[in-house]
């Protein structure tokens, strides 16, 4: 495999740095190597249940050194857009994710923001997400992602829960986070670096690597997290399948330790 020219990095972070509560074999020392390259670095997740800094520390304890100013996030995307359109959403929302969703009007709510909530989804909530949006409330999607992995095996994200609002309501979601262009773009005018040279590496086939193919960057998959084999068919070779994180890090930085 040729290696790409490329001034700086996209991570995922879940599946592809850690899984569960562990880092996987060798990322952190991969990291440390990509660190001393001296290639521009951020980090992009849609996970939805956890502030940057709270996510940022759990990075720290797993032997990696991130700043919560590196992590860029669904949330981080979404916020900015919604208080620049004075919304006051509902929070279907992880309670953990709360510090990140300031700052919008008081009153009754006219939109539905909605992310991984994982087990405080509920009927309740989302019965009253879908009365808003019968009555003209934008719903605003941090991820669509279908599921991720976690130690014990797949999990529901909040892809599903979006797609049967949209059904139920025949309301369109808006995305924030990956594979939305704008996600990539983004974090790639924040980085200073041109899209075409900017490369993301993730687990999921379809919001990372993809997504970030069509918004005009380049992107690598990673064969742990979510991958499965049929996978590879679905990209059909547009882009690189590599090992694990410390594999892409050898393929990009190749035995010299230098971007070439």
């Amino acid at each position: 495999m040729t290696r790409p020219p490329v001034d700086g990095l996209l991570l995922d972070i879940g599946g592809v740095l850690y899984q569960g509560a562990e880092a996987l074999p060798g990322a952190p020392e991969a990291m440390q190597r990509l660190r001393a390259s001296g290639l521009a670095l951020r980090f992009a997740t849609n996970t939805s249940r956890t502030t940057r800094a709270a996510l940022a520390e759990k990075l720290g304890r797993l032997g990696f050194d991130v700043a919560a100013e590196e992590i860029f996030t669904a949330p981080l995307a979404a916020v900015q857009t919604i208080r620049e359109r004075g919304l006051r959403p509902l929070l279907l929302v992880h309670p953990d994710l709360g510090p990140d969703l300031t700052g919008f009007p008081d009153g009754p709510p006219d939109a539905v923001l909605i992310g991984d909530a994982g087990e405080h989804f509920d009927y309740r909530g989302l019965n009253r997400a879908f009365r808003l949006l019968m009555e003209g409330a934008p719903l605003l999607a941090l991820a669509r992602n279908r599921y991720f992995r976690e130690q014990d095996g797949l999990s529901l994200d909040v892809g599903p829960f979006v797609a049967a609002l949209e059904y139920a309501s025949g309301v369109a979601a808006e995305v924030y986070g990956k594979p939305a262009p704008g996600f990539f773009r983004e974090a790639a005018e924040a980085l200073g670096v041109a899209p075409e040279r900017l490369l993301m590496v993730g687990d999921d086939v379809e919001s990372d690597v993809i997504g970030a193919l069509d918004a005009g960057l380049q992107a690598a998959l990673v064969r742990t997290g979510k991958f499965s084999p049929e996978d590879e068919t679905t990209l059909a070779d547009r882009a690189p399948v590599l090992e694990d994180f410390p594999a892409l890090v050898d393929w990009l930085l190749g035995a010299g330790g230098e971007n070439g």
